[in-house]
């Protein structure tokens, strides 16, 4: 059973070749309203007949698309582009719904995500080769970029339609085709931009989406005709994505997890870091992989700026995402927010102070899967609060001395992903940008996510793989350089040479 509509999402099925299919494999998850407690969906689970008839498709479909002209490519890209913003408030409606974020939280996911279509609009001008003439004489040498073939990407919950853009944007735009395969607890907004890619005008087989578990991930990292994978998610299953898909022979990029560090040094504007912290730790429920979940307190600017974070806290209005008063969403299933819970008993039991208890909030009476803001004093390095990315509404104070002290806690965590620094000294915040082993750093910013002209990534545990997300690297991910030497001579003055080529 097939159709192209958009259609109601109480059962969804996979993306192949431009229709939406059901499944044959029998197996199937629960998609919840983390904000109710309740069903929203049943989701079909690929097996590996449904991940081979995607790849299939997206194989079948390559060498039209490859050859299809970059002007056109680039007008796809567009077309996507307006239907996303015409239909940006239902794609906001089904994150909401299926992640649990308030409406304003998806609507910021979607922009950030345009953002890639964007820039995969200018696809022409990222794929300008270079050209030597008469690099030797008569000899000319230039270089050209190619798509790779088929290409995969496996996504997290988090953010459902922000980290699919990243991908399929460039991914297509520069002539591969794709096979996407979103996180089962949040299928439904990547079915949306899947439909809505097929009104836009690509064409069949070119974007492919399948839903499922692990025997999805597993078949995409084994198929011989898949040439890359993209992947974001926990460190353990990056590390196994990389290991597994090079081993095969693939192209990957894997973005593990995080342990971000926010540096507040003793001449920063204590308001201004501590809307920040109560922004880039809380937002989104916490979980992020660019969420503040350690402030580090540099000399006396602790007191202050824990009474002040504490205030803020206070304020929060934590409900179902789809209220407008709401400013914080439920976590995205029971499980997960038990377990981030159960970090509040650790960090006691570990001599740390709980200024807040998101336990007590009054969300948590609900059905839905609520946590309050929740905030950790004197947390000390080696304790399971600190080393633990907790990705949940939890923020840890650690206190320290100095900002040799401070900097040398942040290296020495295995996580490199984002750190951020606030201080009104710019000196330090050179210092701090040259001494940091951080992949994205933020001065007086506290979520220092890359606009979609440069590339996401972390450094250390936080990647695995040698390019990072999006923007030029991920044109560069996307394509291989091929490197031509030319020369036409005069018929006249042919002759054979045997010997290696010479420029001079």
């Amino acid at each position: 059973m097939a159709t192209s509509t958009l259609e109601a999402l109480s059962t969804v099925n996979h993306w192949i070749n431009g229709a939406s299919v059901d499944t044959g494999s029998g197996r199937t998850g629960t998609v919840w309203n983390p904000a109710t407690g309740e069903q929203h969906a049943q989701v079909n689970f690929a097996g590996v007949a449904e991940v081979d008839a995607a790849v299939a498709a997206a194989k079948a479909a390559f060498p039209a698309w490859r050859a299809t002209s970059l002007s056109r490519r680039a007008e796809v890209m567009f077309k996507l582009h307006a239907l996303i913003v015409e239909n940006r408030d239902q794609l906001a409606q089904i994150i909401s719904t299926e992640n649990g974020k308030t409406l304003s939280d998806a609507a910021g996911e979607i922009a950030r995500g345009l953002e890639n279509i964007e820039f995969a609009c200018g696809v022409p001008q990222m794929l300008k080769g270079a050209y030597s003439e008469q690099a030797s004489t008569g000899v000319d040498v230039y270089q050209i970029r190619q798509p790779l073939g088929v290409v995969a990407g496996i996504t997290p919950f988090n953010f459902p339609a922000m980290v699919p853009l990243w991908m399929l944007g460039n991914a297509i735009a520069c002539g591969n085709t794709f096979v996407l395969k979103p996180s089962e607890k949040v299928p439904g907004a990547s079915m949306f931009l899947a439909q809505l890619a097929a009104q836009a005008g690509v064409p069949k087989g070119v974007l492919n989406v399948v839903n499922g578990d692990r025997v999805a991930v597993d078949r995409l990292l084994e198929h011989p005709d898949v040439k890359a994978l993209s992947f974001v998610g926990s460190t353990p299953i990056a590390r196994h994505i990389y290991e597994t898909g090079t081993k095969n022979g693939k192209r990957v990029q894997a973005l593990g997890g995080a342990k971000n560090h926010m540096l507040v040094l003793p001449d920063a504007d204590v308001n201004m870091a501590a809307d920040a912290a109560v922004s880039a730790a809380y937002g989104a429920a916490g979980e992020r992989c660019m969420a503040i979940s350690v402030v580090v307190a540099v000399g006396n600017v602790a007191d202050p700026l824990i009474a002040a974070i504490t205030e803020r806290i206070g304020k929060i209005k934590v409900g179902p995402g789809n209220e407008k008063s709401s400013e914080m969403g439920p976590l995205i299933s029971k499980e997960h927010r038990d377990r981030v819970a159960s970090y509040l008993d650790h960090a006691k039991n570990e001599g740390a102070t709980i200024h807040v208890d998101g336990r007590k909030d009054a969300a948590m009476k609900s059905n839905g899967f609520f946590l309050g803001a929740s905030l950790l004093d004197n947390v000390k390095p080696g304790t399971k609060c600190y080393t633990d990315e907790i990705f949940g509404p939890v923020l840890s104070v650690v206190r320290m001395k100095t900002y040799n002290e401070a900097l040398k806690l942040i290296n020495d965590n295995p996580f490199g992903n984002g750190t951020a620094i606030f201080t009104q000294n710019g000196g330090a915040a050179r210092q701090f940008q040259f001494d940091v082993e951080i992949g994205m750093v933020g001065i007086n910013v506290p979520v220092p996510v890359p606009v979609a002209y440069y590339s996401f990534g972390g450094w250390k545990s936080s990647l695995f793989g040698d390019l990072h997300m999006y923007g030029p690297e991920g044109v560069q991910f996307y394509t291989r350089s091929k490197v031509v030497t030319s020369r036409w001579p005069d018929p006249a003055s042919s002759k054979v040479d045997l010997g290696f080529p010479q420029t001079r």
